[in-house]
């Protein structure tokens, strides 16, 4: 007997930033599939047109969207609103690596700033505008995209690192102001995904990156998996879930390759 497909956002208005590839194009292609009207916010318009093309129009948007700059923040939310008529999820996803330089003698400011704009002043921004739509209607779903780099050092550089903790820290903030209105504020901190930007920053192809940094064999860390945590932070099978950051890591935060007795 073949099972029912439950869409788990049917009726759901999603915003997610940076979707036009990599984990946010996986998440928007979920969201669609279970119910959601997407609307793709990205710079990249070329990409995010296609993705909706591919998605159709009566399920998916795009809207030119650079998420360092408020006014660009501010007209994607309302052109949500505007077209389908409320915002119920706002998945801050866009964010960049910078240059994997791991030298503090090195970095330049500028550079350091740049990571920080898009990764973290980027989600105050989605957040920010997100709850001015949600309070009024007293319930709502942010989600942030962070890293294992939200949980552990020397992963990354010094400005993704530091923007990954910032995420978590801004989150669990949002979460307890904007608790008493029913609005639930996560993150999805996931490992190394092979995506074009990950196997640039660290110079390895798609099988050194599943095999060097994994610590849970047989199982290929991909887009659609974290798409998959993103889905159920913003499903309400997490309605209690608040303020928390969910790793999708294959364990690999839980220990260090230093002192390990099972390597």
């Amino acid at each position: 007997m073949a099972s029912t497909f439950i869409r788990r956002l049917e009726g759901k208005v999603a915003i997610i930033t940076g979707a036009a590839s990599g984990i946010g194009e996986a998440t928007a292609r979920l969201f669609c599939k279970h119910g959601a009207k997407v609307l793709i916010a990205d710079i990249k318009d070329d990409l995010g047109e296609k993705v909706c093309k591919e998605l159709g129009q009566s399920s998916a948007s795009f809207v030119h969207c650079d998420v360092t700059e408020e006014s660009d923040v501010e007209t994607a939310v309302n052109t949500a609103v505007a077209k389908f008529g409320k915002l119920d999820i706002m998945h801050n996803n866009a964010g960049i690596v910078g240059i994997a330089n791991p030298n503090i003698l090195e970095i330049e400011k500028s550079e350091f700033e740049k990571v920080i704009n898009v990764n973290l002043v980027g989600a105050f921004l989605g957040s920010k505008h997100a709850a001015r739509v949600m309070i009024p209607n007293r319930c709502g779903n942010i989600i942030t995209t962070a890293s294992i780099c939200s949980k552990i050092g020397g992963s990354a550089s010094h400005a993704y690192t530091s923007s990954k903790h910032g995420v978590v820290g801004l989150t669990r903030n949002i979460a307890v102001e904007l608790g008493k209105y029913g609005i639930r504020v996560n993150c999805v901190s996931p490992h190394l995904v092979a995506t074009p930007l990950a196997k640039d920053f660290f110079k390895l192809d798609e099988e050194g990156c599943h095999g060097v940094y994994s610590v849970l064999k047989g199982v290929v860390l991909k887009p659609e998996n974290v798409a998959e945590a993103a889905l159920f932070l913003a499903s309400d099978e997490s309605n209690y879930v608040s303020g928390h950051n969910l790793l999708v890591d294959g364990g690999f935060t839980i220990v260090n390759p230093k002192f390990c007795m099972f390597e």
